[in-house]
């Protein structure tokens, strides 16, 4: 094997470099929904509130009725939540709101603390609800751990993608390649940081292609996961899917497509090369500022939650939306 990559199984969640701390992936194939956002199928023998079982080719997570995470916490870090299939309602104790998906991506700042709730409404009554969703938990540097919480919307007829002579595709959800650069990310992320050279892309090779990634700054971590396809070639050495590539060298590294159409996700960054203490959804530098987030978060509960429900989803009628902490609505 060539040094200049490491190889390793991609499991669950996904194994990350510094800046990043996490990265779920979720594929679940829901039957059709049963009106009221829930499976049509039956829930008996499932382990309600902690179902990750996969039966069926499909799980609830913490949902006792629609799949998903009804209210929880973050502080300290943000969540980067990636929609290529399927929809996301979200609710959180700002009093935002939201559905996106099917190509749609929310980039949130949980800073000081807040809680949010993310389900998967299963819309389609008629026909099967695939979902296909990553979500990247990027930390925030020392100086911005305690920053206001935030979220924008980054709707798909927005995100640049590069289109490639080979038909290969590289969505860019951070970052820039060739002549083209991502959406602004959230503006006390990591990533909005000049020189933090983060990068998340979403990339489809065409059968039998190759595509390039480019040159980056010594120190800059990155990481390759190819979650879909048959093999792939990088720096002489042949790849499965289902692996995770963490490039070492910091020169361009091509990607040989040696088979079907292949899809990977990218996540590169400077590393903050800080201490990380992290409690479940509590991350800080210390364990002293663990202690201190989580008693805030029991003195206040981040504003507390004015929805009716913890598994809050919005109505039936209501298509990709989105409500900010200070009213202003978004409508696609």
């Amino acid at each position: 094997m060539d040094k200049t990559i490491t190889i390793e199984p991609l499991g669950f969640p996904w194994k990350t470099s510094d800046p990043f701390l996490f990265c779920a992936f979720h594929h679940d194939n829901y039957p059709k929904g049963n009106g009221q956002f829930g499976p049509s199928d039956t829930l008996q023998g499932r382990n309600l509130r902690q179902d990750f079982s996969g039966k069926d080719g499909w799980s609830m997570y913490h949902g006792t009725k629609v799949p998903g995470f009804p209210a929880h916490p973050h502080c300290g870090f943000e969540t980067i939540t990636i929609a290529e299939k399927g929809m996301v309602d979200h609710s959180d104790s700002l009093g935002a709101a939201g559905r996106f998906g099917n190509g749609d991506v929310q980039w949130m700042t949980a800073g000081k603390g807040v809680q949010h709730s993310e389900m998967f409404p299963l819309v389609e009554d008629t026909k099967e609800n695939e979902l296909l969703l990553f979500q990247i938990w990027l930390n925030l540097p020392k100086n911005k751990k305690k920053v206001p919480p935030f979220f924008k919307m980054l709707w798909k007829e927005d995100i640049p993608a590069i289109y490639l002579e080979n038909n290969t595709e590289i969505k860019l959800i951070a970052g820039s390649y060739k002549n083209k650069t991502a959406l602004s990310p959230a503006p006390e992320s990591w990533a909005s940081q000049t020189g933090s050279e983060v990068a998340i892309w979403i990339i489809k090779s065409a059968p039998h292609s190759s595509f390039t990634l480019p040159k980056v700054n010594e120190g800059t971590n990155r990481s390759l996961y190819f979650y879909k396809g048959e093999k792939v070639e990088i720096a002489k050495t042949s790849v499965n899917v289902n692996l995770r590539v963490h490039i070492h060298s910091y020169d361009e590294i091509t990607i040989k497509n040696t088979g079907g159409e292949a899809h990977f996700l990218l996540l590169q960054g400077k590393p903050l090369e800080e201490p990380v203490v992290q409690q479940g959804p509590f991350v800080s530098n210390s364990k002293e500022g663990i202690i201190e987030a989580i008693r805030d978060f029991q003195a206040t509960e981040y504003g507390g939650w004015p929805w009716p429900n913890k598994d809050q989803v919005h109505d039936k009628s209501k298509g990709r939306f989105a409500l900010y902490p200070n009213g202003e609505k978004t409508y696609k």
